[in-house]
């Protein structure tokens, strides 16, 4: 049997599998293990246990290029180093506080991505909360200056004012301003019988 219902149902099947294959492919991508991009391969240690301890303090770490990722999410060549230096004294038999002390040591609390909370570290810790609340200050006050600003009333002219503004506008252009409203609305004084102006 071959014909278009046939084909159909060929196109249809395929169809359903091409979705099934795209289905068990993002299931296997999220039910995976995640492992951070940035590690490569020729990093990861074969002992499992320091591997594990190699990563949990990569994840607390800095990276002094990107400033806002660890190493551990890090591709920068620095963060690589920083990584292979983690299981480099890992290997050598040394604890997880005596690396983060080297670290500290070499490149200051920064190099933590939560460091203590010390007179050397507030300016980490508490540099972005001033810089908000001085913004918010100044806000504030300008806000509060603006309603408190008090409202001029307009200054009525002068008579010698008045006598320039009627030379420039001309006789009759100083005059009630209702006078002309009327006059340029229609309904002032008009010569003739309505009608006139349509022969």
């Amino acid at each position: 049997m071959t014909g278009p219902a046939h084909k159909r149902g060929i196109k249809f099947r395929g169809s359903a599998a091409a979705a099934l294959a795209l289905v068990a492919a993002l299931a296997c991508g999220i039910l995976a293990p995640s492992v951070a991009e940035a590690v490569l391969p020729d990093e990861i240690l074969a002992d499992a246990g320091l591997e594990a301890r190699a990563r949990a303090l990569s994840k607390g770490l800095r990276c002094l290029v990107c400033q806002n990722q660890s190493i551990d999410d890090s591709d920068a060549e620095l963060a690589r180093d920083l990584r292979i230096l983690v299981r480099e004294r890992l290997t050598a038999g040394e604890s997880d506080q005596q690396i983060l002390a080297f670290l500290v040591a070499r490149y200051g609390d920064f190099v933590l991505l939560k460091p203590p909370v010390k007179p050397t570290t507030w300016l980490l810790w508490f540099g972005p909360l001033a810089v908000f609340a001085l913004a918010g200050l100044g806000i504030l006050i300008t806000v509060g200056r603006r309603k408190t600003m008090p409202v001029v009333a307009p200054v009525p002219l002068s008579q010698a004012e008045r006598a320039a503004l009627a030379r420039i506008l001309g006789p009759g252009q100083a005059g009630d301003s209702g006078d002309g409203a009327a006059d340029s609305s229609g309904q002032g004084p008009a010569t003739g019988r309505p009608g006139e102006g349509m022969k």
